[in-house]
């Protein structure tokens, strides 16, 4: 499933880490855990005024559907992005709080909730996305989702759909469940019900955690936004207990009508810098220029932390 080559220098190890199906790299370093970056987050973004997403501008500042209205899904409000980077591309509020210190899981089942529904007419690949805090890429702090579907895949997403459905053709076999069989009997293991928890062999960014599903599409999603936010909270309450607050997350689907062609729906998270006065960032050149992210966590040694610590949400 993966290949690792480790290097050992007079300061520590530098593992390459190249995942086989789709031929992502990544350098993990764990020496530079000992720099301390991640200080804990400045929070100058408590005030509510200016805020589009918040209840007094919400219906004045945002964008409608062409219809005129707005979904609402419980707490949540989804409409078009005013400024949109896909074909469909919504916006989903999460909750009327400005700033959230512990997220309400009946409010994250609403707003994915409502976010597939606002997408559930595209024909396109579809995707829900989460940047929290502006230190993860947030452009307002108020916590929302982004829905996007478009009619070619991501990069990342048509990695691994070509990449399973080349694999299924010639093993006979899901990648995924040989995946989920492997994984099962490592250190970076996390959890399981109806979906699979585990932290990614070949991280994309730093103490990554992927969660699979046992379905394919967009329209398959409905019976397992539960478990997901379940788990999603789970994961997020360990990032917490670990002195980080940001992160980034997102849900790849394959297109409507394409249940067996291989993909299943997988949720990726990651834990991003804490924002903070001097807007350092964990992305640099090695990421953006080189798509080689540089990540300081072992998956295995994550593992080992979320077995030792806090993870209820």
């Amino acid at each position: 499933m993966f290949t690792i080559h480790e290097v050992r220098t007079g300061r520590g190890i530098i593992q390459y880490r190249w995942e086989s199906l789709t031929g992502i790299r990544c350098r993990i370093s764990p020496v530079r855990l000992e720099r301390k970056i991640n200080a804990p987050p400045a929070m100058p973004y408590s005030s509510r005024e200016g805020c589009p997403f918040c209840p007094d501008a919400i219906d004045s500042a945002t964008p409608t559907f062409e219809d005129g209205s707005r979904l609402r899904c419980g707490e949540s409000v989804t409409f078009p992005n005013l400024y949109p980077y896909a074909e469909d591309h919504v916006v989903t509020v999460i909750t009327s709080d400005h700033v959230v210190d512990r997220f309400d899981r009946q409010a994250l089942i609403d707003a994915l909730s409502g976010t597939a529904e606002a997408l559930a007419r595209s024909p396109g690949y579809a995707s829900i996305n989460w940047n929290y805090l502006p230190s993860a890429g947030a452009s307002i702090v108020h916590p929302h989702l982004q829905g996007m579907a478009d009619r070619y895949p991501s990069r990342l997403a048509d990695l691994y759909i070509s990449g399973g459905r080349r694999y299924l053709a010639e093993s006979g076999r899901l990648y995924w469940d040989d995946l989920m069989e492997q994984e099962r009997r490592s250190d970076r293991f996390l959890f399981e019900d109806e979906i699979f928890w585990s932290a990614s062999p070949v991280p994309l960014g730093e103490r990554e955690v992927r969660g699979i599903l046992p379905v394919s599409t967009l329209a398959e999603l409905e019976p397992y936004i539960e478990p997901l936010v379940d788990g999603l909270l789970r994961v997020i309450a360990f990032y917490r207990h670990h002195g980080t607050h940001a992160f980034n997350a997102s849900i790849f689907f394959d297109a409507p009508g394409t249940a067996e062609r291989g993909h299943r729906v997988f949720c990726s998270i990651i834990s991003r810098l804490n924002p903070n006065t001097f807007s350092m960032c964990d992305s640099a050149f090695m990421e953006r220029l080189h798509q080689e992210p540089v990540v300081l966590t072992l998956p295995e040694d994550l593992g080992r932390l979320f077995r030792d610590g806090t993870n209820t949400p």
